[in-house]
């Protein structure tokens, strides 16, 4: 019964390594380059998978089941250009500053008002 589990188990943990394998590649964190002009731009994103899963025996029943994601974030590009290549990060504002500078500009807008 043990050994049984444990064979279940392995084939599961051995299909969602095959399934995750096949989208863990390097063109989903490094894209097509792109030529204008004398100058290459290769866009580059962070990405990070996830999964789980189980196996378990219901009366003489057995059950596996799991789930798995990815999320993959631009983070910005290397430009090669004149024969340099230099990564230029994508800087992107976080939600709470945003939130900051416009109860800011709107405080100062009203006091200029007066």
């Amino acid at each position: 019964m043990d050994l049984e589990k444990s064979n279940a188990a392995d084939d599961f943990l051995g299909t969602m390594a095959e399934k995750l394998g096949a989208v863990a590649r390097a063109s989903t964190v490094f894209s097509e380059p792109i030529e204008r002009q004398g100058i290459t731009v290769i866009p580059v994103a962070k990405a990070r998978w996830g999964f789980g899963g189980g196996v378990g025996r219901s009366k003489d029943e057995n059950g596996a089941g799991g789930g798995g994601g990815v999320q993959v974030t631009p983070v910005g590009f290397i430009e090669i250009k004149n024969g340099q290549a230099e990564f230029r990060p994508i800087r992107t504002l976080s939600m709470p500053l945003l939130i900051l500078g416009g109860i800011s500009t709107l405080l100062l807008f009203r006091r200029l008002k007066r």
